[in-house]
């Protein structure tokens, strides 16, 4: 008297649902992170002495004592 045991397709079974928490989980947590981001910080001035052209933010050098500064008309 032998039983056949009959399988269930994959998405009735946990494991696959257990495995696939985690990096679903981590995906949410990175959305939600970068609109946090976009939402708060994405119009703040630069305020450590770079200038922002366009996507390129360029650290400008620091004067020598004395010397004026000079600064760029483009």
């Amino acid at each position: 008297m032998s039983e056949t045991k009959k399988s269930n397709p994959w998405w009735r079974e946990p494991w696959p649902w257990i495995l696939m928490a985690g990096p679903a989980a981590a995906i949410v947590g990175c959305v939600i992170t970068i609109g946090l981001a976009v939402q708060n910080f994405a119009d703040q001035p630069i305020t450590d002495g770079g200038s922002k052209r366009g996507l390129v933010i360029e650290r400008s050098a620091a004067p020598a004592a004395g010397a004026p500064a000079v600064e760029d008309a483009s």
